[in-house]
């Protein structure tokens, strides 16, 4: 498989989700837009298009971040689901590919950073790739908004933050507000790079200390992301030799 990924921020990187494609052989391709890396011209190339998270939103201006262009990465991933390609979105990249099927984003009614169990809905639990998450499951958060839902799609899980927090939009299309990618080194990255954040941890509810969140060992919810992936998979090639 060719796997892109279309990278915001050096600390929102894809940890988990590389690991994953480079374990199992496949070719990877990045536009890290914070470099100014241009995106693919068409998604002709790709067979996997992951786009990770951010602290923009869907109607950030290049005012405000020269380097993102939100028009263009709706219309990328809108080609690539209008193709048959798989597609995974993560955070601010849920929530572009609502967009893009035309499902405006929402805030969250709380903000979440840190680990938190979600739980698989009806629909989850009978979603043959990520039932296997059982009914409740800790991941990781680091959001405040949530991706807005198109006639077709199908809430897998929620938590008690969030009500949007796995998002099924066709059987090879899924966004995932929470950030299951996380590890040690991505985890870092990311208190790193947010101001205040054991100030925040005393103002919300769902905001861990740092000492909270790089206690937590990943290493469970990173193999149930490689076998979500890997379900995914085999439902492109599926499709893909049967297109």
């Amino acid at each position: 498989m060719n796997v892109h990924f279309i990278q915001h921020e050096d600390f929102e990187a894809p940890g988990a989700y590389l690991q994953w494609a480079l374990a199992r052989h496949h070719k990877t391709s990045f536009s890290k837009v914070y470099q100014y890396e241009a995106l693919p011209q068409d998604g002709t190339m790709i067979d996997l298009l992951v786009i990770m998270g951010g602290p923009q939103s869907p109607d950030s201006s290049q005012q405000e971040y020269p380097y993102y262009d939100a028009q263009a990465e709706i219309a990328l991933i809108r080609q690539c689901i209008h193709a048959g390609k798989a597609v995974v979105g993560v955070c601010l990249g849920s929530q572009l590919i609502g967009e893009a099927l035309g499902a405006t984003y929402e805030p969250s009614p709380e903000k979440e950073i840190g680990v938190f169990e979600i739980q698989l809905t009806q629909d989850g639990l009978a979603d043959p790739k990520v039932r296997h998450f059982d009914e409740f499951l800790p991941v990781g958060h680091w959001h405040n908004d949530m991706p807005g839902l198109s006639p077709a799609s199908q809430v897998l899980a929620v938590s008690a933050g969030c009500p949007r927090q796995i998002v099924r939009y066709t059987d090879l299309v899924y966004g995932f507000q929470c950030h299951m990618e996380l590890n040690a080194e991505v985890v870092e990255l990311l208190i790193q790079a947010e101001k205040d954040l054991l100030h925040k941890s005393k103002l919300h509810k769902f905001v861990q200390t740092p000492d909270q969140i790089r206690g937590y060992d990943y290493t469970e919810m990173n193999n149930k992301l490689f076998q979500f992936l890997d379900q995914l998979e085999i439902a492109y090639q599926h499709t893909k030799n049967n297109f």
